[in-house]
């Protein structure tokens, strides 16, 4: 093949493999108008200095260490509880067990206020569990602990369809070498599978932590929005905005907007070392 037949025809070089002006023009005005709001609400706590005045206001510094740990502890329990449900997912097929992905998911696609409503009666005091729990002494409705249950019922979903797709996508025949060679189930899980999986772990995991640090409407229905006690991030935003402090609602705006922002980087990052060790592997 000559080099003139490999040569690109200049209308199609000019056209960016035929996409014509309007299609790009459509894309661009597509792209400011999902990308304008967002920029103009950082430049705007940026700029005007609301962002940096408010991290000194306390509310905003203690519905932040709030949700930051309360987001910790949320990604703690899906690691310990989502984990063993994705491997056996990913391995396992039995009866039932579509039925059973699809109530995973289904926290995902349920409007927030439905999923705090859920909780509310099976937790609550006169929920299904609330007798057994009011017995045992426990209390979890409007308090820090109902920030963590509904943020990991949320949340949750989004690691496991990750961890779930990772275990999948690990070659059984390194697994059965490696229980050839003599490896325990733990050994391989931790030396093997967790590995090979990483990627998607990890990209699980930010996915999940960003989910449980933006979420309003489970929270505020589950856990009120009582200061210094449930009333995240978010809660924040809302409260502000109520209580006609704009430039308090636009810093703690800003700080979810940043920190969901570099929370997509890190997952691109990580998808784009999966594929390369893809290919380094083919």
């Amino acid at each position: 093949m000559t080099a003139g037949a490999l040569r690109v025809p200049r209308g199609a070089r000019r056209t960016r493999g035929g996409l014509g002006w309007p299609v790009q023009g459509l894309a661009l005005v597509a792209g400011l108008t999902l990308a304008l709001p967002v920029v103009v609400l950082v430049a705007r706590a940026i700029v005007d200095g609301p962002l940096v005045e408010s991290l000194a206001v306390r509310s905003v510094l203690t519905a932040l260490a709030l949700s930051l740990g309360t987001t910790a502890i949320s990604l703690a329990v899906t690691v310990a509880l989502g984990t063993p449900l994705a491997l056996l997912l990913a391995r396992r097929q039995f009866r039932g067990s579509n039925l059973l992905e699809t109530v995973i998911d289904l926290p995902i696609v349920l409007p927030p206020s439905v999923a705090g409503l859920a909780l509310l009666l099976v937790l609550g005091r006169r929920g299904v569990l609330g007798d057994s729990l009011t017995l045992l002494g426990i209390e979890i409705p409007f308090t820090t602990l109902a920030v963590i249950v509904a943020q990991t019922f949320v949340s949750a979903p989004f690691f496991i369809r990750s961890a779930r797709t990772g275990f999948a996508s690990v070659d059984h025949d390194l697994e059965d070498a490696a229980r050839v060679d003599g490896a325990t189930e733990r050994q391989l899980f931790r030396s093997i599978t967790v590995p090979l999986a990483s990627a998607a772990l990890a990209a699980g995991l930010v996915m999940s932590w960003a989910r449980s640090l933006g979420e309003f409407g489970a929270t505020i229905m589950f856990a009120g929005n009582v200061a210094g006690k449930t009333q995240t991030l978010p809660l924040v935003v809302y409260s502000e905005f109520q209580g006609g402090d704009l430039d308090a609602s636009i810093a703690a705006a800003a700080i979810l907007v940043l920190a969901a922002f570099g929370v997509l980087i890190a997952v691109r990052i990580l998808n784009f070392g999966r594929v390369l060790d893809t290919r380094g592997v083919g």
